[in-house]
């Protein structure tokens, strides 16, 4: 084990020593290091393990635990019709996050959020933002789709919410985008309509949040792409603040 740490040690120092003179060469004199906080938390508290020697400790919980905890789930009446449980997708480490309604029947098929046109379409509005879905993450309010694609209701809502908040606490992200009407109303918690939401920041878990149209609605309102590209460039000037 020392052996072994002592050569990860100096293969670091080596390639920490190759990339300075790299730097060197481009005219490079100084590194900007930011500053960090005087004092770093060891672990965030969330979830509580046993590691190797069998001491117990804490850690953050990850996508994929959260995932695994949804694969079969049976919270609600919704799964008795779904085919598949669309968790999300992109980086998990997002700066920031999608967040639609329910999955939709090509979702449900493919256990994708945001596929199909409306997705196309989504993805050409990341594109226009300078982003793919590599770079964000996407995800719905419910995870199983409602049948006729029906609003989502308040019991099904209240088991599949606290998985979006699990979801989030896990990302950090710095902003949220919630596409459509439901989306934007369940996580505010109002019946505001979304043409007075869009485009006014609000907050869901601490996090900033900015309301807009669902591509879905897009499709059949051409003239609303331009309200969106107006909150959209809200959200990219935040990104670039880092606010």
């Amino acid at each position: 084990m020392a052996e072994n740490l002592r050569r990860e040690l100096l293969e670091a120092a080596a390639q920490a020593r190759d990339l300075l003179e790299d730097l060197g060469r481009l005219g490079v004199g100084e590194v900007y290091l930011p500053e960090l906080p005087l004092q770093l938390p060891v672990c965030p508290p969330e979830v509580r393990g046993v590691d190797e020697g069998g001491e117990t400790c804490c850690r953050r919980e990850t996508l994929e635990e959260i995932r695994a905890e949804l694969e079969d789930c049976r919270r609600c009446p919704l799964c008795q019709g779904r085919k598949t449980v669309v968790f999300g997708v992109g980086n998990p480490r997002a700066r920031v996050v999608f967040v639609g309604e329910a999955p939709g029947r090509e979702e449900d098929e493919k256990g994708e959020p945001f596929v199909g046109e409306a997705g196309r379409l989504l993805d050409r509005i990341l594109f226009a933002m300078g982003l793919t879905r590599e770079e964000v993450y996407i995800c719905n309010v419910e995870k199983c789709r409602p049948p006729g694609n029906r609003d989502p209701s308040p019991e099904e809502i209240a088991a599949c919410e606290p998985f979006l908040k699990r979801q989030l606490a896990v990302i950090r992200p710095q902003l949220i985008v919630t596409l459509g009407r439901f989306a934007a109303q369940t996580l505010l918690r109002e019946a505001t309509p979304i043409g007075r939401l869009r485009g006014c920041w609000r907050e869901y878990q601490g996090i900033p949040l900015m309301p807009t149209y669902h591509p879905a609605f897009l499709l059949r309102n051409p003239s609303g792409k331009r309200e969106v590209w107006e909150d959209m460039k809200q959200v990219m000037a935040r990104l670039r603040e880092g606010k």
